[in-house]
């Protein structure tokens, strides 16, 4: 005995992953904006039996049920502004040159052994910690 069906059947429809430079976001970095979904394909059929064996399949139509959505990842492409450059830690006491915050500091050319120096001539404005100042006129290094 031979007999026809219509016979349906759905297919997944993988996702695409996408990939688009985003010059908003730093170099680097990477976010998924669009959560891929996976689509749907209905096949139908018409299927042959003969003695409820299947004997032949032909497809009668096909149709996107649901359409995949891509998964879009951005890729960051901005480069951030380089950071500022490091200030020394200066002595609150001391204004006209940076004078380094150490152990000891010397005046630049003269007889101290350091660790730090400094290029004068610099404003006492606090303590004279570092004894910049020898003479006691407010200026240290001023030789």
């Amino acid at each position: 005995m031979v007999t026809t069906e219509i016979v349906t059947e759905t297919e997944t429809i993988p996702f695409d992953r996408v990939r688009r430079d985003d010059p908003s976001l730093d170099a680097g970095t990477e976010v998924v904006t669009t959560e891929g979904v996976d689509g749907v394909k209905t096949l139908t059929y018409e299927v042959v039996f003969t003695d409820s064996v299947e004997t032949s399949r032909t497809l009668v139509s096909e149709e996107i049920t649901s359409a995949p959505v891509d998964e879009v990842t951005s890729v960051g492409t901005r480069e951030p502004p380089p950071p500022p450059p490091e200030k020394p830690d200066c002595d609150p006491n001391y204004s006209g040159a940076c004078v380094p915050i150490d152990s000891d500091v010397d005046c630049a050319g003269g007889s101290g052994n350091g660790p730090s120096y400094v290029r004068g001539p610099v404003t006492v404005i606090g303590d004279d910690i570092y004894d910049l100042d020898r003479d006691g006129d407010g200026i240290g290094c001023d030789t």
